[in-house]
């Protein structure tokens, strides 16, 4: 070997060694490195990956279906495609939130609410970021997941209202979670979950709510669900029945139309309120989804007010239909009978006052039934003042005046049975004789419900008895076996009167009187002023109803029943600034009582055979 060749060997050699020894000392670090994360880290680290491996979720409950009598749906759910975010599963939140507005947009407010959600509450509970999505985001949103870290897209249920406006001051609304709202449940903290917030969905929360389930899934790297390791299933809320006829309820909203109106019907033996409507309405969808600020402003604004429940909330002079609570009061006094007979001429003084009968040409003689048939206020003033403001509260409370019925709706509405001793505690002043004038035909400060009104006539009715309503069908019927205490001989004389409103030709709502020959419908109108004619007025020209203001108007009111042969149903129908009762508000009642009397004989028929 030349010393050329043995040189070369010499470096070769050396080079080698020193790879050599690099080698082994790699391998040495590394087999150090893998001893110390397998060995002496292993818990640390096993515990991390199973923390990466498996991952809790909560399973929000199905919310309980809210149906009508014959169970078709009031309040039910639906499929709802939505996005959701999980915090501690991100790099990064923002990067996150900003690789997901390629597919959902996102807005800077929403930007804010997203984070600042996520240093509030706990990292590995999920934020909303989007709701009712389309299939085909759903669908990108999902195609994209290895670029979306933290994302979770879910398939679940949102709260639908098939019917929209129809039953929505009824049933009411849900909508997410408020701060003030969350006690420590986690249920309520998933984004996706709703409470009730209005009407009976809030009444009955507890029970349509259900209880929640939880499930252990096994995930990869990228988040993506591998296999289900365990599952404990959600309770679904319970179902609520109600007594409403969907059917009814649709024809009586239909029949007022978009008017600033409300409907009730009731069975006068059961208490079963067959339809409790209130126009113009909302969609209660709206609110499940987020409604627009302008959507709100439109609501809030609207002169009819279609955000009140009128039917159980709203609170009117009774008028005209209040004269049968001051005849019964003094036919039970014995202060007057069926036989004796008042004078109308047309005005009445009372002290220096004079106030009006509705008919400037005045009525003559007429007795009770006739008084009540003609709705003759110079009758009622006279005798409102014979029997007293004491005996008249003391009628009214047991027809159900003044009293809440707590049937499950929110807002259930007072009213005013008035006394001395409410005056005297309200007002700090005496109750006086120009009171009781006002009190004798439904004004002054005697105010009902829509709700009450058609209570009050269905005992009326019914034998005297005190029915109360129900909104739930699985509520038994109470106090229908117990008296109020009427005879049934001045019931009787009640019942003619109100029999010869619509079949008298002399009573109110004759020309409005049942279309139907196989049965005849009885009731009494009502009208209501909204502001007190002047004496300036009376002496040039009082001005009609439909030359005033919308606002100006009269409030056009009926409570009636039928059919009069056999009564079942009792109707009360307020209509706001609608004008007279006799050409506004009996003519509706007829309409929605025949609706529900040929219907009731249908399915009567239909079960027969």
């Amino acid at each position: 070997m030349n010393p050329s060749d043995a040189n070369k060997l010499k470096m070769y050699t050396r080079r080698a060694t020193i790879v050599s020894g690099g080698m082994l000392l790699l391998s040495s670090a590394l087999i150090g490195r893998m001893y110390y994360l397998q060995v002496t880290n292993r818990n640390q680290y096993e515990l991390l990956a199973d923390k990466n491996r498996i991952s809790m979720r909560l399973l929000a409950p199905k919310r309980g279906d809210i149906v009508d009598r014959f169970g078709r749906e009031i309040a039910t759910n639906t499929t709802d495609y939505r996005v959701n975010v999980i915090p501690e599963e991100t790099k990064e939140l923002q990067e996150t939130l900003k690789s997901l507005g390629h597919y959902i947009p996102i807005s800077e407010n929403e930007n804010k609410r997203v984070l600042k959600a996520a240093k509030k509450q706990r990292s590995f509970l999920p934020i909303n970021i989007a709701n009712n999505l389309d299939w085909e985001t759903f669908s990108q949103v999902n195609v994209n997941m290895p670029d979306l870290p933290g994302v979770q897209p879910d398939m679940g249920v949102s709260r639908y209202y098939p019917e929209k406006g129809l039953v929505a001051h009824l049933v009411g609304y849900v909508g997410s979670v408020s701060e003030n709202e969350l006690n420590g449940d986690p249920l309520l903290e998933l984004p996706e979950f709703k409470i009730g917030k209005n009407g009976i969905e809030k009444t009955l929360d507890d029970k349509l709510r259900g209880s929640a389930g939880n499930s252990k899934v096994e995930v990869n790297v990228l988040g993506r669900v591998i296999r289900e390791l365990s599952r404990q299933d959600s309770v679904s809320g319970e179902t609520t029945n109600l007594t409403i006829d969907l059917d009814i309820q649709k024809f009586a909203a239909n029949r007022v139309s978009d008017v600033s109106a409300a409907v009730v019907v009731m069975d006068i033996h059961t208490g079963d309120l067959l339809a409790l409507s209130s126009t113009p309405s909302f969609d209660p969808n709206d609110f499940n989804n987020g409604i627009s600020q302008k959507k709100w402003d439109a609501l809030r604004e609207d002169i009819r007010k279609p955000l009140i429940n009128k039917a159980v909330s709203g609170q009117y002079s009774p008028g005209s239909t209040f004269k049968m609570i001051v005849a019964l009061a003094a036919l039970e006094a014995g202060i007057v009978t069926a036989e004796e007979t008042k004078f109308c001429g047309s005005t009445f003084k009372i002290g220096k006052r004079i106030v009006h009968c509705w008919n400037k040409n005045g009525h003559g003689h007429i007795n009770i039934i006739q008084a009540l048939a003609q709705s003759c206020d110079v009758y009622f003033y006279e005798l409102a003042l014979e029997v007293g403001i004491e005996k008249i509260h003391e009628m009214s409370t047991r027809f159900g005046l003044g009293e809440r019925f707590n049937i499950g709706i929110m807002s259930e509405a007072k009213g005013i049975n008035p006394n001395n001793k409410w005056k005297m505690g309200t007002q700090g002043v005496r109750w006086q004789g120009g009171d009781t004038v006002n009190a004798g035909i439904g004004q002054g400060y005697v105010s009902t419900t829509p709700l009450q009104l058609c209570v009050m006539i269905s005992r009326m009715v019914n034998g005297g008895k005190a029915v109360e309503p129900k909104i739930f069908s699985d509520d038994d019927p109470l106090s229908m076996s117990n008296d109020i205490g009427i005879s049934e001989k001045n019931l009787k004389i009640i019942l003619q009167g109100m029999n010869d409103v619509y079949n008298h030709p002399r009573g109110t709502a004759f020309s409005h009187r049942s279309r139907n020959k196989n049965y005849k419908l009885g009731g009494k109108t009502g009208t209501t002023q909204v502001r007190r004619i002047s004496t300036a007025e009376r002496q040039t020209r009082v001005l009609k109803n439909n030359e005033k203001p919308w606002i100006e108007r009269d409030h056009a009111l009926f409570v009636g029943y039928g059919p009069v042969e056999n009564p079942k149903f009792s109707i009360c129908v307020i209509v706001e600034h609608g004008g007279g009762g006799s050409s506004t508000a009996s003519p509706i009642a007829r309409d929605v009582l025949e609706f529900v009397i040929n219907n009731d004989k249908k399915r009567n028929a239909e079960t027969i055979i």
